[in-house]
């Protein structure tokens, strides 16, 4: 189990359900590689995360963004980058 904040734990709940894992979101490594990880996702995988992302959040990341990897890099950059982006 790994000390997730509020903000990661849902955006590892919606991942999950998103992509339909086998996995609880509190076991998600919030430093752990998003691609070819752990938890297997692909760039589709991805593709699919940024448009939840962008429906729930607001958010949009863009594929031809210069930070993109870094971004999707981890949960906890994920959920950082939608924290500071976020239309409220």
């Amino acid at each position: 189990m790994y000390n997730l904040t509020p903000q990661e734990m849902e955006l590892s709940s919606l991942i999950i359900r998103t992509l339909n894992l086998s996995a609880e979101p509190h076991n998600i490594d919030p430093e752990a590689p998003l691609y070819g990880g752990e938890l297997g996702l692909d760039s589709i995988d991805i593709l699919e995360i940024s448009m939840v992302v962008s429906k729930k959040y607001g958010v949009t990341i863009s594929n031809d963004s210069e930070n993109k990897v870094e971004i999707f890099s981890c949960l906890r950059n994920l959920s950082t980058y939608i924290e500071s982006h976020q239309v409220i």
